[in-house]
C-alpha cells in the first residue's frame, strides 16, 4: 500500500476520501487549515512554500491528492486575492515540489473551466476548442491545468487531472459559497427565501462517487491524463429545486425565478466514458436518492427536528 499526502483532507471531498482511502489500506496524511485532532495531520496553507515543504520533506508520499483550494465563482470575487494565492500559487508550489521530490499527483480542477461551451463536455474540449472562462474561479483552474502541462513539459511531474461536475452531499456544510445543491437544500430546510436561475441545466455527482473514482486513480494512474467525474444524469436547475421541496412537501411560495445568471455556464453535460474505461467510475447514486440523503444529514448537522 502507499503513503498519500491528501491536501485539502479536512473538506467536503477531502475527508470522505482519505477515509475511504485508508479503508483500502494507505498510509494517509491530511494536510489542511482549520486545526484538528487527527493524529497524522499537518496544518498548513499551501500558499506558504515553507509550509507544505516542511511536511514534503519529512515524509516519501507515493501520491499527493491537492484538493486544497478556494472554491467557488462568487467566493472567487469577493475574496479574490486569497483564491489566486491558494489556487495559483499553491499549485505552483506543488509542482515545484513534485519535480523535487517525484511524487506523483492527482490535482482537482473543475467543470468550470468549460466556461461557456454548450455541447457534451469532453476532456479534450479546453485545448481544442479553447471556450472562454467565465469568472475568476474557472480562470484559476484553468491556470492550474496549464502550469501541471508545463511541469510535465520541462521536468517530467507525472499528474493526473480531475474535473469535478457539481459534486454534493453529505458533508458538505452551508455557506453562499458552497454548491447549489448545499444551498437549495439548507435554505429549504430553513424555510429562507431562495433564488433559481431556471435557464440552467447540470451534471451532478453524488459525493461517494465522486470519492471512489478519486481513490481509484492510484490503481491506474495514467500520467498527464484528465478525466471528468460527473454523473450521467442531466437536470435544470428547477428541477433540482423542486425535488428539494417535495421532499420536504413544501411549496415555492420563497422561492424566486430569474432566467439566466450572467457569467455563469448554462449547460454543463459531462462525458465520463474515460473515467468509466480507466477508472472504474459508475454514478451509483442518482439526485432523487442523493437528495435525501443529503437533507437528512443536514437535519443531524443543524440539529432541525421538523
Amino acid at each position: 500500500m502507499s503513503e498519500i499526502l491528501i491536501t485539502g483532507g479536512l473538506g467536503a471531498i477531502g475527508a470522505p476520501l482519505t477515509e475511504m482511502l485508508e479503508e483500502r489500506g494507505h498510509d494517509v496524511w491530511v494536510a489542511d487549515l482549520p486545526w484538528n485532532e487527527r493524529e497524522q495531520y499537518y496544518k498548513c496553507d499551501v500558499s506558504e512554500f515553507r509550509q507544505i515543504e516542511r511536511i514534503i520533506e519529512q515524509h516519501d508520499f507515493e501520491y499527493v491528492y491537492h484538493l486544497a483550494a478556494e472554491f467557488g465563482r462568487k467566493n472567487g470575487e469577493d475574496f479574490y486575492e486569497t483564491m489566486w494565492e491558494s489556487n495559483a500559487i499553491g499549485t505552483k508550489n506543488m509542482l515545484r515540489l513534485q519535480a523535487e521530490h517525484d511524487f506523483r499527483m492527482i490535482f482537482s480542477s473543475s467543470s468550470e473551466v468549460y466556461g461557456d461551451y454548450d455541447d457534451l463536455m469532453e476532456e479534450s474540449v479546453p485545448l481544442e476548442k479553447g471556450p472562454r472562462q467565465l469568472n475568476d474561479y474557472a480562470i484559476s483552474k484553468w491556470v492550474n491545468e496549464q502550469q501541471i502541462l508545463n511541469a510535465a513539459d520541462r521536468h517530467g511531474n507525472e499528474t493526473v487531472r480531475v474535473r469535478f461536475f457539481n459534486t454534493y452531499g453529505p458533508g458538505e456544510k452551508f455557506s453562499e459559497y458552497r454548491s447549489v445543491v448545499c444551498k437549495f437544500c439548507y435554505h429549504a430546510l430553513h424555510d429562507n427565501p431562495y433564488h433559481v436561475y431556471e435557464n440552467h441545466h447540470r451534471s451532478f455527482t453524488y459525493v461517494r462517487d465522486t470519492v471512489r473514482t478519486l481513490a481509484n486513480i492510484v490503481d491506474n494512474f495514467k500520467p498527464r491524463e484528465v478525466y471528468n467525474i460527473a454523473g450521467e444524469e442531466y437536470y435544470g436547475i428547477k428541477e433540482l429545486s423542486d425535488m428539494i421541496l417535495d421532499y420536504l412537501g413544501k411549496d415555492d411560495d420563497k422561492v424566486e425565478y430569474r432566467g439566466t445568471e450572467e457569467h455563469n455556464t448554462l449547460n454543463k453535460r459531462a462525458s465520463v466514458e474515460k473515467a468509466k474505461r480507466d477508472l472504474d467510475h459508475e454514478a451509483r447514486v442518482s439526485l432523487e436518492e442523493g437528495i435525501p440523503k443529503t437533507i437528512e444529514w443536514m437535519r443531524d448537522y443543524y440539529d432541525i427536528n421538523e
